[in-house]
């Protein structure tokens, strides 16, 4: 029986690493019966055959990660073993298989963190898995970057190799390993990169007339680590084991002209997703360049190739049609006798009385600005302060008068005016705003409809309200206050950002906002009124959607009259006013998305612009 099982594993081996082994390499072999025997050191036999035996008793109990180790240590130390390969492949799809399972339940529950994880284990299992490579996109969501062709490869080395001083050195160290690596690579130029997991301990290393490749060797033996060339000068050292040897054996250097590569973000992103997506550590971007240079095992460099040339497609893009709707409506109606019911009561100075024959006017008038009493802010000469005093004066004697008393008793008493109203006002106004707006796929496009307002925050004046203004304004030197202000944008501002999903949906990021001018103002500055919405939408191509609405109705009634008898029915029309006021605004926003060029950089035809 474990023959027959040993043949299966033969067979299917030699079917599994056709790919895989060079045609350089030694012949296949085997531990079975009649099988070439494989030709090692006794020590890497051993070891193997103990970390093959212990990979299948872990199999057998479903510790699938641990027998992927064994088995990955055993074709570490005996490559051209068959047997060993062919177990590991299995146990590798048996993992695969797994993670991807668990990934898609995790994706479909809402756990994207959690599905990232799974998928990744997936990929980095098995990099040219291309389900596994779309599954883990599809996680992360949309590329963070589209470029407007595809990548153009510029460089590349399928593996990396140093090039150290051909030198030859006597060695006598006690010390740290690391510092034994380093004090070795700098013996012959180069350089080195440690791990964070390297270990530090003591060693003590003595070796004559050694060239690099000996030296290290030996250093790498007694430190438990190897290392790896990342450029001609620059080695990295981490702790040898089989996952190290599985991400770091062979490392190869690839480097991509991304065009049109966007912003210097966009490029960083990018940068980020192939070291999240692949868990690449050597990533380096030249922003100025727009080029990334990868490197890593040859697998995952094909891996991260095949993801850059997704970047092949030019922007999609999304033609908004906009529509505003705006009504409003106004009513107001006034009907009623107003009686007189406002009497006031004055004293009635000689002076006033001297002024308003014309007697020391001037005076008065110097009098009134020394106690504020006139606010000469924007008057240049005394003919305008003869009017304002002129006006303050009529405000007091426009109306009926009747006096009584004499000398400083003399006292005044003024009478409301009786009037009748009879009133009607009613307005309607309809607004219409309609706009197309074209935004790039996970773009934000900003449109701006309306006017900037002055408004002002200060006012300054060389002379305020004292009794120098009058000299000033009488020698003509007087200087206008001059204003403050900033400027606010009023009108409709309408912000968007796309997502084209395939070819017929979109989903819209939204924020439409209204600023204008309000009825009243507070110490003079108006009021602005605002109105803003905030949302995302999704929505088919073509489909209209009202995606904000508004409707406000107001509605006032008052009565003004003598109290008491506005109350009586039949007397409340000539004793009261009466007054009601309505108003009814309503607000419709209407938006259309209509996709006008698809992914793969083909415009689409707008005959929507001629419905």
């Amino acid at each position: 029986m474990r023959s027959l099982f040993t043949g299966m594993l033969l067979w299917v081996g030699v079917c599994l690493g056709a790919d895989r082994v060079p045609t350089s390499a030694p012949a296949s072999c085997s531990d079975a019966a009649g099988a070439p025997a494989c030709k090692a050191p006794a020590k890497d036999l051993k070891a193997a055959r103990h970390a093959f035996s212990r990979g299948l008793k872990l199999q057998h109990s479903r510790n699938l990660d641990d027998a992927f180790s064994q088995f990955e240590e055993a074709y570490r130390l005996i490559p051209q073993n068959v047997e060993y390969l062919t177990a590991r492949e299995m146990v590798r799809q048996q993992l695969v298989a797994s993670h991807l399972e668990r990934g898609n339940e995790n994706l479909q529950s809402g756990r994207q963190v959690e599905a990232l994880g799974e998928f990744r284990l997936a990929l980095h299992l098995d990099p040219q898995n291309e389900f596994a490579q779309q599954r883990l996109i599809d996680s992360v969501g949309t590329l963070p970057i589209r470029a407007v062709g595809p990548p153009q490869l510029i460089a590349s080395i399928d593996a990396l190799a140093t090039k150290p001083k051909e030198e030859r050195h006597d060695f006598h160290y006690r010390g740290d390993s690391r510092g034994l690596i380093t004090a070795i690579a700098s013996s012959y130029g180069l350089t080195v990169i440690f791990d964070d997991a390297f270990p530090s301990r003591r060693v003590r290393f003595d070796i004559e007339d050694v060239d690099f490749a000996t030296a290290m060797r030996a250093a790498q033996s007694i430190t438990k680590t190897f290392g790896v060339p990342l450029e001609e000068k620059v080695l990295y050292a981490t702790l040898d084991t089989p996952e190290n040897h599985r991400l770091y054996d062979r490392m190869g250097m690839r480097s991509f002209y991304i065009p049109g590569g966007g912003t210097p973000q966009e490029l960083n992103d990018l940068l980020n997703s192939l070291r999240s997506l692949f868990e690449l550590r050597f990533v380096s971007l030249n922003t100025a360049a727009s080029t990334i240079s990868v490197r890593g095992p040859q697998s995952t460099l094909e891996a991260a190739t095949q993801f850059l040339d997704t970047l092949d497609s030019t922007r999609p893009e999304v033609m908004l049609d906009v529509k505003v709707y705006e009504i409003d409506h106004s009513f107001a109606r006034s009907i009623g006798i107003h009686i007189p019911n406002d009497f006031r009561l004055f004293n009635i100075p000689i002076a006033a009385l001297a002024a308003l024959g014309g007697q020391n006017i001037q005076d008065l008038i110097n009098q009134l600005i020394a106690s504020g009493g006139i606010n000469q802010a924007g008057n240049e000469s005394i003919q305008a302060l003869l009017a304002q005093l002129q006006s303050q004066q009529n405000s007091i004697f426009s109306q009926p008068v009747a006096t009584f008393g004499g000398g400083i008793t003399l006292m005044g008493l003024t009478f409301d005016q009786l009037r009748a109203t009879l009133s009607l006002n009613e307005s309607s106004v309809r607004t219409l705003e309609h706009m197309t707006l074209r935004a790039a796929h996970e773009k934000e496009a900003t449109f701006k409809l309306g006017s900037r307002f002055p408004i002002i925050n200060a006012s300054f004046a060389p002379v305020f309200n004292n009794a120098a203004i009058s000299q000033v304004i009488g020698n003509q030197s007087f200087t206008a206050p001059f204003p403050s202000f900033s400027y606010e944008d009023l009108g409709l501002t309408v912000k968007v950002k796309p997502s084209v999903h395939g070819t017929a949906d979109v989903s819209m990021q939204l924020e439409i906002l209204f600023r204008a001018l309000g009825g009243t103002s507070l110490n003079g500055v108006p009021v602005i009124s605002n109105r803003e919405y905030k949302g995302g939408i999704a929505l088919k191509e073509g489909e209209p959607a009202v995606v904000a609405g508004m409707v406000t109705k107001t509605e006032q009634k008052s009565l003004s009259g003598l109290p008491g008898f506005s109350k009586i029915p039949g007397l409340r029309t000539l004793a009261a006013e009466n007054s009601k006021q309505e108003e009814d605004d309503e607000l419709l926003i209407v938006i259309t998305p209509h996709v006008v060029r698809a992914a793969e950089g083909k415009e689409t035809p707008e005959i929507w612009l001629s419905k």
